[in-house]
């Protein structure tokens, strides 16, 4: 067996009683690779038959990943599990050999079972494959190899008859309306103070709590206090500037110095 073959590896294997049992996305092994009919019995004499087929969807996401033929005397290996069976009413398989495969997810492992066999004539041997027994007078083959991971595709999306009158050129904008060429945007007034002109909408949102609610400063005019208004309309001369005399921290101490005795005898007072 060469590991450096690369192909789609299978992704199941089965017994199927004939072609109508098969399912449609199988693949029914009917011939052996030295010319015989691929028909497993169970012993002479007997018409009914089975035959080995294998798939290759990948829409399951799992591959096999090896193949192995045990008897009934042998426990199966851990992690594998014994091919389906899609058989006629009245058709069963042999089970004193039995194959068993391990089915992984196809992003897991590098290398598949990538083709399986059958030959009638045990003395024939089929280069880059791996003899993995006899059963009924026929033996199985398998190959292995590298495999690449299929590229997942994205799915058509349906587009609706509405969707598809759309374009993504840039449309000419539409003419202005003659009765709007020359108007203006209204001036922005706030919420607050458009409701102070009616009565019953000042008496609901007094009523309520929100943010827009009337409070006590509504309607009352900004104005400065007449003594300011006069000192600000008067102008300073210099001569009052060079008058300013500024302390410093000594003269702020002196003048304002506080002994805090009152606060020391009221500390010290007993309480009674």
């Amino acid at each position: 067996m060469s590991s450096s073959i690369v192909g789609k590896p299978i992704s199941a294997i089965a017994w199927a009683s004939n072609n109508s049992t098969c399912p449609a996305h199988f693949t029914m092994i009917a011939m052996t690779e030295d010319g015989a009919i691929a028909n497993f019995t169970r012993g002479f004499g007997l018409k009914s038959g089975y035959f080995l087929c294998y798939s290759k969807d990948l829409s399951g996401g799992m591959v096999v990943s090896d193949v192995q033929m045990i008897s009934e005397k042998d426990v199966i290996p851990h992690g594998y599990c014994y091919i389906p069976e899609f058989m006629e009413s009245r058709s069963s398989v042999w089970k004193k050999k039995r194959v068993c495969v391990r089915i992984v997810p196809v992003d897991s492992v590098t290398t598949a079972v990538l083709d399986i066999r059958v030959t009638a004539k045990s003395k024939m041997m089929l280069p880059q494959y791996t003899c993995l027994g006899d059963i009924l007078g026929y033996v199985l083959w398998c190959q292995k190899g590298l495999f690449s991971s299929p590229v997942p595709q994205a799915k058509p999306r349906s587009l609706s008859i509405d969707m598809r009158h759309l374009s993504l050129e840039a449309t000419a904008p539409l003419p202005l309306k003659p009765n709007n060429q020359l108007s203006q945007p209204p001036p922005k007034v706030s919420r607050r103070r458009n409701t102070l002109g009616n009565p019953q909408t000042t008496e609901k949102a007094s009523e309520s709590s929100n943010i827009y609610g009337i409070t006590a400063m509504d309607g009352v005019p900004f104005a400065l206090h007449p003594k300011f208004e006069t000192q600000a309309a008067e102008k300073m001369s210099i001569s009052a500037l060079d008058n300013i005399r500024i302390k410093s921290l000594q003269d702020i101490e002196h003048e304002y110095k506080y002994t805090f005795a009152v606060e020391e005898q009221a500390a010290t007072r007993p309480r009674s």
